[in-house]
């Protein structure tokens, strides 16, 4: 059974960093599609940013130059290195493996950007 968890949230000022971590178990790591996700109060989940079994990134552009995915295949981890982070980043950040369209969360992590 796959299982997903997330660490790395917390509290930050603004234009501060924080790297998120997703640390993956009971599956192939390096043959899923990896990605992190956000959801804030009152709003749908969104997607932040994207890395294929093949290092491919992309990001949403309200992210773009700022967060960095990245996956270690050894240590079947994802991160999500948070750079000059805004009010606005603040939100529950979820990790998400999938593979031949089958997915699969983690709880999340939350990020608090004060201002």
């Amino acid at each position: 059974q796959v299982q997903l968890v997330e660490s790395g949230g917390g509290l930050v000022q603004a234009g501060g960093s924080l790297r998120l971590s997703c640390a993956a178990s009971g599956m192939v790591f390096s043959l899923y599609k990896m990605a992190w996700f956000r959801q804030a109060p009152g709003n749908q989940r969104e997607l932040v940013a994207v890395i294929t079994s093949g290092d491919r990134t992309n990001y949403a552009d309200f992210v773009k130059g700022r967060f960095t995915i990245s996956r270690d295949n050894a240590e079947k981890t994802v991160y999500l290195q948070m750079n000059s982070l805004k009010p606005e980043d603040t939100a529950v950040y979820s990790c998400n493996a999938n593979w031949r369209g089958a997915a699969s969360w983690g709880q999340g992590t939350q990020v608090n950007v004060s201002s």
